[in-house]
């Protein structure tokens, strides 16, 4: 038999970690699929400028609520119709993807920092500083996201960076429960201890033997948070008091079209539609990571 038959051979009966996870994420289809999903909405959403057919703000009043082109009257000038300004649904759709990962990617990194310092302290330390942050994540708890967002919203009032900053220090808490569990988990664990008594410093051994050890969680929770803050935008931006217009966002778009959605249904169907699909993409996303990378599924 020769040497590359052998190699072969081992390959299959030995894979290395590297392929073990690859053949892991290609037999995922909920991974597969909510990792397509997002790449395409992601791939819109940047090269929004490149692809949208006409200027999303741009308004033409003679030419209001034209209808999709599966409509007969439709026209492929402007594939998805136009609004109640007339400016064309399928620019706004393109530019609205851009507001909903943006608002979702920052709000998740700054929700991130806050609750994993939070959880990371509170798991590894224990005594009084687990008792303040467990009372943080309870007073969290124990006030209702959505109307939390909207006081503070009236009173600041609304634009993008506010609903930003808002959701980030609103939706921490996931963060903080989970990366506390899972560092208490760790602290006693053998490596760690090891790494004390070597004289290693905290700052150390956090970084270089807890963080790693946690990383998974915290990939898991980073995509449903990313989810989480996209539907609180939507939902802000429904009551009018999220992003203002003449920004495109969906759930803004959703709401101003729910005076004509018994004549034109299609006008909140279609952002309705991509929303949902890209929450349901990344939430697959998040799902798939946690199985592919869970401990129990590297045997």
């Amino acid at each position: 038999m020769s040497e590359q038959a052998i190699h072969q051979i081992q390959e299959v009966a030995f894979p290395t970690p590297g392929q073990l996870l690859k053949q892991k994420t290609l037999a995922h289809r909920g991974f597969l699929i909510g990792a397509t999903v997002l790449l395409l909405i992601l791939a819109v959403a940047i090269l929004a400028p490149v692809l949208a057919p006409h200027d999303p703000y741009h308004q033409d009043l003679s030419r209001r609520m034209i209808n999709p082109i599966w409509h007969p009257d439709g026209s492929w000038e402007h594939p998805l119709g136009t609004d109640n300004l007339g400016r064309d649904y399928l620019s706004r759709l393109m530019y609205g993807a851009r507001i909903s990962l943006l608002i979702g990617i920052s709000a998740m990194i700054i929700s991130g920092l806050i609750g994993t310092s939070l959880g990371v302290a509170a798991g590894y330390f224990g005594g009084r500083v687990d008792m303040v942050v467990s009372f943080l994540i309870t007073t969290r708890l124990s006030m209702p996201v959505v109307l939390v967002a909207l006081a503070v919203v009236a009173l600041i009032g609304g634009s993008l960076n506010v609903i930003i900053w808002v959701l980030g220090f609103l939706i921490w808490d996931r963060f903080a429960v989970v990366m506390r569990a899972s560092t208490q988990q760790l602290r006693t664990i053998d490596y760690v201890s090891a790494a004390k008594a070597i004289g290693c410093s905290t700052p150390r051994i956090l970084m270089t033997e807890i963080m790693p050890n946690i990383l998974n969680n915290l990939i898991v929770i980073a995509t449903l948070e990313i989810a989480h803050a996209i539907l609180l935008e939507a939902a802000l931006s429904f009551l009018g008091m999220g992003v203002q217009p003449p920004l495109p966002s969906w759930g803004l778009m959703i709401s101003e079209g729910k005076e004509f959605m018994l004549f034109s249904p299609w006008i909140i169907t279609i952002p309705g539609v991509v929303l949902s699909l890209l929450v349901l993409s990344i939430n697959l996303m998040g799902d798939g990571i946690r199985d592919i990378t869970a401990p129990e599924a590297r045997s």
